[in-house]
């Protein structure tokens, strides 16, 4: 039943057989008859033709080559003026040069392969697959670059500031691309990544140039407030390094009453400074309350307790 089928497939698979052998010897007479019949100074005359505009093509390269790197150097050297003349940072500066010449570079090549006559629709198809293949392999590497950039664009902190962020204090060494490094105050090298820095609360202690130095500090029940505040007052006027409101963004330094605890009543101290001297107070402030105080009769409580006894 199957076999006249059979018989009538095999009879077409041979039939397109004898078409394609038949084709295939049109195109091979059709090749011979124009080597017989063209002249051998006719295939040379047609060989050199060949060759001139393949020449001609290779020159078009060249000089789209060279003239493209020569207008690139140009560009950087106009960019990297003008990020002189504006006193752009650095870092920003020397990213940006370095992206805009990896583009420029990608455009004279891609034209340089068209002009050879290459299809360059495929060179860009492949170009953006591997970008993308990049991109993904490199996701985390990615997040810090953009951390870069905001960092370097907002500039929240700068190095020789001290900040800090993601648990971690100290001062900056560098801000890099995809990293900022911190020194801390033991020595110790910590390095961030901008991504989740970008990100992230950054407290930045060098921002300003003043900063107010905030201590409290406890004293006996039954010495009179305004005595202990003037002896407060006396310690924080031998210290030159403490402003007034005489200077710019300061106050004049506060001591107040702020709570009675159980076993003690607590002031508060307020004064401003230089950023730079901001532990020098905070250490000087400490000491010297402690050494002079009692002196002047302000006395600091113990921790104590009360106990009722009640006999029936």
């Amino acid at each position: 039943m199957f076999f006249p089928f059979l018989q009538a497939e095999a009879a077409d698979k041979l039939q397109n057989t004898l078409a394609s052998a038949d084709s295939t010897k049109a195109v091979i007479s059709n090749i011979h008859e124009t080597i017989t019949t063209s002249s051998a100074q006719d295939i040379v005359s047609s060989l050199a033709q060949e060759a001139i505009n393949f020449g001609l093509k290779v020159l078009a390269a060249l000089a789209i080559y060279i003239i493209g790197g020569w207008i690139i150097r140009r560009i950087k050297k106009l960019l990297k003026r003008g990020f002189e003349r504006k006193g752009t940072d650095a870092t920003i500066a020397t990213f940006t040069v370095s992206v805009v010449t990896i583009a420029l570079w990608v455009i004279v090549i891609i034209l340089t392969v068209g002009s050879l006559g290459v299809n360059t629709s495929s060179l860009a198809a492949l170009l953006a697959a591997g970008g993308m293949a990049i991109g993904m392999a490199l996701g985390g590497t990615v997040q810090n670059f953009a951390g870069g950039i905001m960092i370097l664009a907002f500039k929240p902190f700068k190095a020789g500031d001290y900040i800090e962020a993601l648990g971690f204090a100290g001062i900056v060494q560098e801000v890099s691309m995809v990293s900022t490094k911190l020194l801390t105050l033991d020595n110790r090298i910590v390095i961030l990544p901008n991504g989740a820095l970008s990100g992230g609360n950054i407290m930045n202690y060098s921002a300003k140039d003043l900063r107010r130095v905030d201590r409290t500090i406890s004293i006996s029940y039954g010495v009179d407030a305004e005595k202990a505040k003037a002896a407060i007052r006396e310690v924080i006027a031998s210290n030159p390094k403490i402003l007034d409101a005489k200077t710019e963004g300061a106050a004049d330094p506060f001591v107040a009453v702020i709570e009675l605890s159980q076993s003690s009543v607590n002031y508060v101290i307020r004064v401003w400074t230089r950023a730079e001297n901001y532990w020098e107070v905070f250490f000087f402030l400490n000491e010297t309350l402690y050494t002079e105080l009692p002196k002047k009769g302000v006395t600091f409580p113990f921790q104590q307790l009360d106990v009722h006894i009640k006999q029936s």
